[in-house]
């Protein structure tokens, strides 16, 4: 059981506090409810952008990293669809740096020419060294265009097309910071050896002068039911074929969502799930498979992605996996197969919230999702998930109807 209290500022910010004496440290986690899927479809990239421009300097604080080093402090952070996260680590007695530095980036950023040329630079580059010129890089472009019309899941963090960050106007970049950045829309988390008391001072010492702000209540379009099978074939000049296939699935925190997670084990966890056993070792037609899910908080994808071994026939290494995805969809799973994967599970959880700061990074999500208590009982939910669910999730979501398939070829192929 993970201990917590919670307090809410005037201005709105949520304050979750864990504690946790064992460490000399501290973690400051802020968790912004801004993600790629909040940007305009003709203006994307943004959030991620936006994740770069939070370290170029504050209306107060020029250098952000220096501050914190200055305190034996480090920082990072990452962004989503969904969200934006930051967060620092500094040793507990020097905590109060952390909020006076991330209080004044949520204020106002310092919006100087200078950062937005350089960042806008480092983030284009990043866009061609990752999706442009790395073998494979535009996979997710093509999967999330083929299988989204209407939700903005659309697009990857990176953004749809890197024009639209070479576009980007300080103007854009002022007008999404405060749409989005703002006490109203975040959760602050500190975890480690601290006091809930003073942590609620220094939160309303820092962050409670900071203005509530006007935030457009989140409305995205649903994207429809797939009533067809999609298919398309690419040929890109990397050394080997891929096979990709993509279904629709569930939104986080359902129990769709969790048997796809699990159904995710069964297929591809380790050298000891179907696919290794039967595709890439007895039948030798695949050198690497994985099945996963998105992830997404809204409803998101079951994916597939495999490499053909050299000479086989595509046709026949499609046939074998959607015989594995048949043979879930006509026989239960059994019931020591689910509970091995419900004990790794719970096993991976548990190492995953074993620090100080995983846990303000988990506390922060699921305050987030509208329940931070799934902290606590997210276990006895994954728990409760039967052979019978996991049936009825893979007779629903592997339809042929709701399948997207893409033939990633190597220009070697075309060629010959």
């Amino acid at each position: 059981m993970i201990k917590y209290n919670k307090h809410t500022l005037n201005n709105g910010l949520r304050v979750i506090v864990h504690q946790d004496k064992s460490t000399p440290f501290a973690a400051l986690n802020i968790l912004y409810r801004v993600g790629a899927k909040d940007e305009s479809a003709d203006k994307t990239g943004f959030a991620h952008f936006f994740e770069h421009l939070m370290f170029g300097g504050s209306i107060n604080i020029p250098d952000y990293d220096q501050e914190l080093q200055n305190v034996g402090g480090n920082n990072n952070a990452f962004t989503s669809n969904d969200i934006t996260n930051y967060y620092l680590t500094v040793p507990a007695q020097n905590i109060e740096t952390g909020f006076w530095l991330e209080s004044d980036r949520m204020l106002s950023l310092a919006f100087s020419k200078k950062s937005f040329d350089t960042q806008q630079q480092v983030v284009i580059e990043e866009f061609r060294q990752n999706y442009i010129n790395q073998p494979y890089g535009d996979i997710w472009h093509l999967i999330r265009q083929q299988t989204y019309e209407k939700h903005p899941y659309q697009w990857p963090t990176i953004g749809k097309e890197i024009k639209h960050i070479e576009d980007a106007t300080l103007e854009d970049v002022k007008e999404f910071f405060f749409k989005h950045y703002a006490p109203n829309n975040a959760v602050l988390v500190a975890s480690g050896n601290v006091e809930f008391d003073h942590i609620v001072s220094l939160a309303e010492k820092w962050f409670g002068p900071i203005p509530h702000r006007e935030v457009e209540e989140r409305s995205y379009p649903s994207e429809p039911e797939q009533k067809e099978f999609k298919t398309q074939t690419v040929y890109r000049d990397v050394p080997n074929d891929m096979l990709i296939w993509s279904w629709h699935m569930g939104a986080k925190n359902t129990d769709n969502y969790r048997c796809g997670d699990f159904t995710s084990d069964v297929l591809a966890s380790g050298n000891s799930s179907r696919f290794y056993q039967k595709l890439v070792i007895e039948k030798q037609l695949f050198i690497d498979i994985d099945a996963f899910i998105s992830g997404e908080e809204d409803p998101g994808l079951f994916l597939i992605i495999g490499k053909p071994a050299d000479g086989v026939d595509l046709q026949e290494a499609k046939k074998a996996v959607f015989e594995e995805l048949e043979q879930i969809k006509r026989d239960m799973i059994d019931t020591k197969e689910l509970e091995k994967i419900k004990n790794k599970f719970e096993a991976n959880l548990l190492y995953s919230e074993s620090s100080y700061l995983d846990k303000a990074m988990q506390l922060a999500a699921y305050e987030l999702a509208g329940d931070v208590d799934l902290i606590n009982t997210q276990v006895d939910k994954y728990r409760a998930i039967t052979t019978e669910k996991l049936q009825e999730f893979a007779q629903k979501t592997f339809a042929d109807t709701n399948c997207n398939e893409i033939f990633y070829l190597s220009n070697a192929k075309k060629e010959s």
